[in-house]
Protein backbone atom coordinates (compact mmCIF):
# COMPACT_ATOMS: atom_id res chain seq x y z
CA UNK A 1 0.00 0.00 0.00
CA UNK A 2 1.34 3.36 -0.76
CA UNK A 3 2.97 4.87 2.91
CA UNK A 4 0.99 8.31 1.86
CA UNK A 5 -2.46 6.30 2.36
CA UNK A 6 -1.10 4.47 5.13
CA UNK A 7 -0.38 7.46 7.14
CA UNK A 8 -4.19 8.82 6.13
CA UNK A 9 -5.69 5.94 7.13
CA UNK A 10 -3.95 6.32 10.56
CA UNK A 11 -4.77 10.05 11.15
CA UNK A 12 -8.50 9.03 10.16
CA UNK A 13 -8.63 7.59 13.45
CA UNK A 14 -8.87 10.56 15.43
CA UNK A 15 -11.45 11.91 13.63
CA UNK A 16 -14.66 12.00 15.53
CA UNK A 17 -18.65 12.38 15.54
CA UNK A 18 -19.06 16.22 15.53
CA UNK A 19 -15.74 17.28 14.71
CA UNK A 20 -14.75 20.47 12.57
CA UNK A 21 -11.73 19.09 10.69
CA UNK A 22 -9.56 21.41 8.62
CA UNK A 23 -8.27 19.97 4.99
CA UNK A 24 -5.14 20.72 4.12
CA UNK A 25 -4.20 20.63 0.22
CA UNK A 26 -1.70 18.11 -1.53
CA UNK A 27 -1.12 14.60 -2.74
CA UNK A 28 -1.10 13.22 0.74
CA UNK A 29 -3.79 14.77 1.68
CA UNK A 30 -5.91 13.32 -1.19
CA UNK A 31 -5.79 10.06 0.59
CA UNK A 32 -7.17 11.60 3.91
CA UNK A 33 -10.07 13.67 2.38
CA UNK A 34 -10.83 10.27 0.51
CA UNK A 35 -11.06 8.26 3.32
CA UNK A 36 -13.11 11.17 5.28
CA UNK A 37 -16.05 11.43 2.24
CA UNK A 38 -16.18 6.98 2.57
CA UNK A 39 -16.50 7.32 6.33
CA UNK A 40 -19.34 9.76 6.23
CA UNK A 41 -21.29 8.85 3.15
CA UNK A 42 -20.84 5.08 5.20
CA UNK A 43 -22.56 6.87 8.51
CA UNK A 44 -19.39 5.90 10.10
CA UNK A 45 -18.89 9.57 10.81
CA UNK A 46 -21.62 11.57 11.67
CA UNK A 47 -21.65 15.61 12.03
CA UNK A 48 -18.38 16.17 10.31
CA UNK A 49 -18.03 19.68 9.31
CA UNK A 50 -14.70 20.72 7.40
CA UNK A 51 -13.11 24.20 6.64
CA UNK A 52 -10.77 23.52 3.09
CA UNK A 53 -7.42 25.62 2.90
CA UNK A 54 -7.65 25.60 -1.05
CA UNK A 55 -10.07 25.95 -4.06
CA UNK A 56 -9.71 22.39 -5.22
CA UNK A 57 -9.68 20.81 -1.44
CA UNK A 58 -12.75 22.69 -1.14
CA UNK A 59 -13.84 20.94 -4.69
CA UNK A 60 -12.75 17.69 -3.73
CA UNK A 61 -14.51 18.02 -0.37
CA UNK A 62 -17.56 18.73 -2.32
CA UNK A 63 -17.37 16.11 -4.89
CA UNK A 64 -16.91 13.31 -2.04
CA UNK A 65 -20.26 14.76 -0.17
CA UNK A 66 -18.36 16.34 2.57
CA UNK A 67 -20.40 19.13 4.14
CA UNK A 68 -18.25 22.49 4.57
CA UNK A 69 -18.23 25.74 6.65
CA UNK A 70 -15.81 28.52 7.68
CA UNK A 71 -13.83 30.13 10.77
CA UNK A 72 -16.17 32.58 10.39
CA UNK A 73 -18.77 30.26 11.91
CA UNK A 74 -16.76 27.93 13.37
CA UNK A 75 -13.55 29.83 14.56
CA UNK A 76 -12.11 26.80 16.67
CA UNK A 77 -11.06 23.71 14.72
CA UNK A 78 -11.17 20.86 16.34
CA UNK A 79 -8.42 18.79 13.94
CA UNK A 80 -6.59 20.35 11.37
CA UNK A 81 -4.91 17.42 8.72
CA UNK A 82 -2.16 18.18 6.20
CA UNK A 83 0.91 16.56 4.71
CA UNK A 84 4.24 18.52 4.76
CA UNK A 85 7.10 19.10 2.67
CA UNK A 86 9.83 18.75 4.98
CA UNK A 87 9.76 17.79 8.92
CA UNK A 88 12.89 18.53 10.98
CA UNK A 89 14.05 17.09 14.83
CA UNK A 90 11.90 20.15 16.44
CA UNK A 91 8.46 19.01 14.83
CA UNK A 92 8.66 22.50 12.42
CA UNK A 93 7.51 22.10 8.85
CA UNK A 94 7.99 23.87 5.74
CA UNK A 95 4.86 23.45 3.47
CA UNK A 96 3.14 24.94 0.65
CA UNK A 97 4.54 23.72 -2.17
CA UNK A 98 1.27 21.95 -2.75
CA UNK A 99 0.46 26.12 -3.70
CA UNK A 100 -1.92 26.71 -0.66
CA UNK A 101 0.28 27.80 2.17
CA UNK A 102 -1.55 31.19 2.98
CA UNK A 103 -4.40 29.37 4.05
CA UNK A 104 -2.91 26.32 5.20
CA UNK A 105 -1.65 28.31 8.05
CA UNK A 106 -4.61 30.41 8.72
CA UNK A 107 -6.70 27.31 8.94
CA UNK A 108 -4.31 25.31 10.79
CA UNK A 109 -3.37 28.23 13.30
CA UNK A 110 -7.05 28.05 14.42
CA UNK A 111 -6.92 23.93 15.07
CA UNK A 112 -6.64 22.82 18.71
CA UNK A 113 -4.63 19.62 17.02
CA UNK A 114 -2.66 20.06 13.97
CA UNK A 115 -1.50 15.96 12.49
CA UNK A 116 0.70 15.98 10.17
CA UNK A 117 0.81 13.11 7.77
CA UNK A 118 3.98 12.22 5.83
CA UNK A 119 6.07 9.62 4.38
CA UNK A 120 9.79 8.85 5.74
CA UNK A 121 11.46 10.69 2.90
CA UNK A 122 9.69 13.76 4.46
CA UNK A 123 12.17 13.45 7.68
CA UNK A 124 14.78 15.99 7.46
CA UNK A 125 17.93 16.81 9.75
CA UNK A 126 17.01 20.37 9.14
CA UNK A 127 15.03 22.47 7.29
CA UNK A 128 15.71 23.01 3.74
CA UNK A 129 18.38 20.47 2.91
CA UNK A 130 16.02 19.05 0.80
CA UNK A 131 12.78 20.82 -0.71
CA UNK A 132 12.57 24.89 -1.52
CA UNK A 133 10.74 27.18 1.12
CA UNK A 134 7.72 28.63 -0.52
CA UNK A 135 6.96 32.34 -0.09
CA UNK A 136 3.76 33.84 -1.17
CA UNK A 137 4.70 37.47 -2.54
CA UNK A 138 2.46 40.20 -3.93
CA UNK A 139 2.35 40.72 -7.30
CA UNK A 140 3.19 44.31 -7.57
CA UNK A 141 7.48 44.29 -8.45
CA UNK A 142 7.21 40.52 -8.08
CA UNK A 143 11.02 40.73 -9.20
CA UNK A 144 11.87 43.19 -6.51
CA UNK A 145 10.99 40.70 -4.16
CA UNK A 146 12.73 37.90 -5.26
CA UNK A 147 16.19 39.67 -5.56
CA UNK A 148 15.34 40.44 -1.93
CA UNK A 149 14.65 36.99 -1.09
CA UNK A 150 17.71 35.84 -2.53
CA UNK A 151 19.57 38.06 -0.24
CA UNK A 152 18.55 35.73 2.44
CA UNK A 153 21.54 33.05 1.57
CA UNK A 154 19.40 31.19 -0.94
CA UNK A 155 18.69 31.00 -4.37
CA UNK A 156 15.12 32.46 -4.87
CA UNK A 157 13.12 32.15 -8.26
CA UNK A 158 9.68 33.14 -8.98
CA UNK A 159 7.79 30.20 -9.79
CA UNK A 160 6.58 29.62 -13.12
CA UNK A 161 4.15 27.23 -14.44
CA UNK A 162 4.65 25.14 -17.79
CA UNK A 163 3.68 27.88 -19.71
CA UNK A 164 6.46 29.82 -18.45
CA UNK A 165 3.90 32.56 -16.73
CA UNK A 166 3.81 32.96 -12.81
CA UNK A 167 1.84 30.75 -11.13
CA UNK A 168 -1.11 32.49 -8.89
CA UNK A 169 -2.23 31.26 -5.97
CA UNK A 170 -6.06 31.15 -4.57
CA UNK A 171 -5.37 34.86 -3.58
CA UNK A 172 -4.20 35.98 -6.85
CA UNK A 173 -0.73 36.18 -5.24
CA UNK A 174 2.32 35.15 -6.98
CA UNK A 175 5.06 32.05 -5.41
CA UNK A 176 8.59 32.36 -4.71
CA UNK A 177 10.63 29.24 -4.64
CA UNK A 178 13.90 29.98 -2.15
CA UNK A 179 16.17 26.60 -2.09
CA UNK A 180 18.64 27.25 0.89
CA UNK A 181 20.56 23.36 -0.13
CA UNK A 182 22.58 24.99 -3.00
CA UNK A 183 24.79 27.88 -1.68
CA UNK A 184 25.77 26.48 1.50
CA UNK A 185 23.95 22.93 1.10
CA UNK A 186 23.20 23.41 5.01
CA UNK A 187 19.54 24.35 4.58
CA UNK A 188 18.17 26.83 7.03
CA UNK A 189 20.36 27.29 9.82
CA UNK A 190 17.37 29.57 12.61
CA UNK A 191 14.35 29.14 10.98
CA UNK A 192 12.79 31.30 13.50
CA UNK A 193 14.98 33.94 12.75
CA UNK A 194 13.87 34.22 9.36
CA UNK A 195 10.33 33.68 9.53
CA UNK A 196 10.76 36.93 11.89
CA UNK A 197 12.54 38.68 8.98
CA UNK A 198 9.85 37.60 6.39
CA UNK A 199 7.25 38.43 8.67
CA UNK A 200 8.23 41.81 9.05
CA UNK A 201 9.21 42.60 4.83
CA UNK A 202 6.44 44.71 3.10
CA UNK A 203 5.29 42.51 0.19
CA UNK A 204 5.97 39.19 1.26
CA UNK A 205 2.29 37.45 1.99
CA UNK A 206 3.39 34.58 3.82
CA UNK A 207 5.88 31.97 3.78
CA UNK A 208 5.99 27.91 3.98
CA UNK A 209 7.52 27.80 7.60
CA UNK A 210 5.02 26.00 9.99
CA UNK A 211 6.70 26.19 13.10
CA UNK A 212 5.59 25.55 16.37
CA UNK A 213 2.44 24.37 15.33
CA UNK A 214 2.05 20.48 14.69
CA UNK A 215 0.78 18.52 17.53
CA UNK A 216 1.38 15.35 16.17
CA UNK A 217 3.45 14.04 12.91
CA UNK A 218 2.48 10.40 11.52
CA UNK A 219 4.65 8.61 9.88
CA UNK A 220 4.92 5.82 7.03
CA UNK A 221 7.63 4.17 6.48
CA UNK A 222 9.47 0.74 5.11
CA UNK A 223 8.96 -0.49 8.55
CA UNK A 224 5.65 0.81 9.56
CA UNK A 225 3.68 3.65 11.29
CA UNK A 226 5.67 5.78 13.36
CA UNK A 227 3.50 8.59 15.42
CA UNK A 228 6.05 11.22 16.89
CA UNK A 229 4.28 14.25 19.26
CA UNK A 230 6.28 16.71 21.43
CA UNK A 231 7.00 14.07 23.62
CA UNK A 232 8.37 12.06 21.57
CA UNK A 233 11.15 14.08 19.60
CA UNK A 234 11.80 13.15 15.69
CA UNK A 235 15.39 12.76 16.67
CA UNK A 236 14.60 9.64 18.37
CA UNK A 237 13.03 8.44 15.36
CA UNK A 238 16.18 9.97 13.00
CA UNK A 239 18.82 7.86 15.44
CA UNK A 240 16.65 4.83 14.98
CA UNK A 241 16.63 4.96 11.17
CA UNK A 242 20.38 5.78 11.29
CA UNK A 243 19.59 9.44 9.50
CA UNK A 244 21.98 12.34 10.52
CA UNK A 245 20.90 14.06 13.31
CA UNK A 246 22.17 17.68 12.97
Amino acid sequence: MDLKKQAAQKAIEYVHDGMIVGLGTGSTTTHFIELLGQKINQRELKGIRAVPTSDSTARLARDLGIPLTTLTDHPKVDLAVDGADEVDPNLDLIKGLGQALLREKIVEIHSVEFIVIVDESKIVPRLGTVKPLPVEIVQFEALAHIHWLSSLGCRAELWLGDDGKPLNTDNGNYLARCWFNELSHNGIEDPYSLADTLAKRPGIVEHGLFLGMATRIIVAGRDGLKILSRKKKIKDYMLQSNQPVL
